[in-house]
């Protein structure tokens, strides 16, 4: 027989893996007697797990929510932080989603109903999985969230960098219509009604108005896909998704080694140690040093202005291996 600490977990576990549990069942699992289960469920709520019993032939167990978190000590503000991290985690392609969503559907469970009320709100989609930096106030995400989630109209201060809102620039109006993270920053993609435009705002820079309102119905995205609308404007874009400069060369390297290391280019193996890639950027210059990276001779098949930024950033390496100054 496993040790009660043991045996808890387990119970424990069980009683997370679905909603209703006769006692029966839970005392064939635990390979325990009915009545060491029901030993087993009060040693739980004295540690403050919200476990509900039925009575009657059919009767078992269930865990409820309950008006505080059981002891894993997260205060309020750490049990919302969690959720939004499982949340997140969920959608970030890293090869844990289910395990997350699983973990999130435990711990809001368990939460008090003002808690879950502030999780629910908050949706999120992570277009890139890099860590948020610098850091928006979680009380910011879950307000813009919760408007998204309302469809209603959203009043803010925006503050510019390098320079705070002093307060003189009127509010934005917007109709809030993703939440999202892009190289390690949280975003708002919404739909300025000022300006008739989409728009992307930083969330750290949002200072969010109340009241919210009026709600109005969603309008389609360009692309009809927040990732790649998102995607598309931090690559200089106009809403096609594509890099404004895209350039193709060959390079005298395998095409697994290349492949390894470009992130959404396109390389064709031309033989043993020989590929074609072809690559897009935000600049020609930057595109043209995205390719250098690479410790091999390089063949520009084009377009000029990819050759023409080769030669730029030539002169420039050149002048700085010398010392010169331009």
């Amino acid at each position: 027989m496993p040790t009660t600490s043991a045996r808890l977990l387990s119970l424990l576990s069980l009683l997370q893996a679905r909603r209703d549990w006769p006692g029966a069942l839970l005392a064939e699992r635990l390979e325990v007697s009915p009545r060491t289960v029901r030993r087993d469920v009060d040693r739980l709520r004295e540690l403050g797990y919200p476990i509900v019993a039925s009575r009657g032939p059919d009767g078992g167990y269930r865990l409820g929510a309950g008006t505080r978190l059981p002891p894993l000590l997260f205060d309020d503000e750490q049990a919302v932080a969690l959720a939004i991290a499982l949340q997140t985690a969920a959608t970030a392609g890293a090869g844990i989603e289910e395990a997350a969503r699983r973990a999130l559907t435990t711990v809001r469970q368990v939460m008090p109903a003002r808690l879950r009320h502030r999780v629910d709100a908050l949706q999120v989609t992570a277009v890139d999985a890099a860590p948020p930096d610098p850091p928006a106030d979680s009380g910011v995400l879950v307000a813009l969230s919760a408007a998204v989630r309302a469809r209603e109209v959203l009043r803010f201060d925006y503050a510019r960098a390098p320079e705070p809102d002093d307060g003189g620039s009127p509010p934005r109006r917007v109709e809030p219509h993703h939440l999202v993270t892009w190289g390690g920053r949280w975003y708002l993609v919404a739909w300025d009604l000022d300006r008739r435009d989409w728009r992307t705002f930083r969330a750290d820079r949002i200072t969010p108005r109340t009241p919210t309102g009026p709600r109005f119905t969603p309008r389609e995205l360009p692309t009809g896909d927040v990732a790649a609308f998102v995607t598309g404007r931090f690559r200089g874009a106009d809403g096609s998704g594509d890099w404004p400069c895209r350039g193709e060369v060959v390079l005298d390297l395998p095409a697994t080694t290349v492949a390894t290391y470009t992130r959404d280019g396109i390389v064709e193996e031309l033989g043993t140690d020989r590929c074609r890639l072809t690559l897009g950027s935000w600049s020609w210059a930057g595109l043209a040093a995205a390719i250098g990276r690479f410790d091999a001779d390089i063949e520009v098949v084009g377009p000029a202005e990819l050759r023409d930024a080769f030669a730029r950033l030539a002169r420039r390496y050149a002048r700085a291996a010398t010392g010169a100054v331009s």
